[in-house]
C-alpha cells in the first residue's frame, strides 16, 4: 500500500472542536461560561495561589522554621577515602586530583578531600585541597606525603 500526504487524515474521533464558552444562555456553556456565579474565581486575570488559604496563616509560615543554611560560602567537596586510594594505586606514585579523576573516584568540578576511612599500607605522595586529621596520620604512617593545594 502505497502512502500518500494528501490521503493522510486523523483516526476518527481523535479531533474535537474546542468548547466555545460564553456564547449564549442555550448553549450549556454560556452566560458565566462555566465559571459559577461571581467571586474570586469567576474574575478575569490571575486566581487564587495554591497556598492561599482564605486568609488564615498559611501552613508555610505556621510550621517552625529550624537550621541555618550555609549555601553562600559552603565549600563543597569530592571526598576520597584512603582505602580507596589503597584500592586503585600503586605504591609510589604521587596522585593528584586528574589521576583520582582519571580512576574515577571525583568528579572533577570540586576540591578534593582525603578522608581516614580504611587502612593505608602503601606509601603515596598525595596532593589534594584538603585532608582529615586521620588521612594526615594514616599517610604519613605508612611512609607517604601529603601536599596540600
Amino acid at each position: 500500500m502505497d502512502l500518500k500526504l494528501h490521503e493522510l487524515s486523523p483516526t476518527p474521533g481523535s479531533n474535537r472542536k474546542s468548547k466555545r464558552l460564553g456564547i449564549g444562555v442555550g448553549n450549556g456553556t454560556g452566560k458565566t461560561a462555566g465559571k459559577g456565579h461571581k467571586g474570586q474565581k469567576a474574575r478575569a486575570g490571575r486566581s487564587v495561589s495554591p497556598y492561599f488559604e482564605g486568609g488564615q496563616m498559611s501552613l508555610l509560615r505556621r510550621i517552625p522554621k529550624r537550621g541555618f543554611s550555609n549555601f553562600r560560602f559552603a565549600r563543597n567537596f569530592d571526598t576520597v577515602n584512603v582505602k580507596e586510594l589503597e584500592r586503585k594505586f600503586d605504591s609510589g606514585m604521587t596522585i593528584t586530583a586528574e589521576e583520582l579523576k582519571d580512576h574515577g573516584l571525583v568528579s572533577g568540578k570540586s576540591p578534593v578531600k582525603i578522608l581516614g576511612d580504611g587502612e593505608l599500607t602503601k606509601s603515596f605522595t598525595v596532593i589534594a585541597h584538603a585532608f582529615s586529621a586521620s588521612a594526615v596520620r594514616k599517610i604519613e604512617a605508612a611512609g607517604g606525603k601529603r601536599e596540600v593545594i
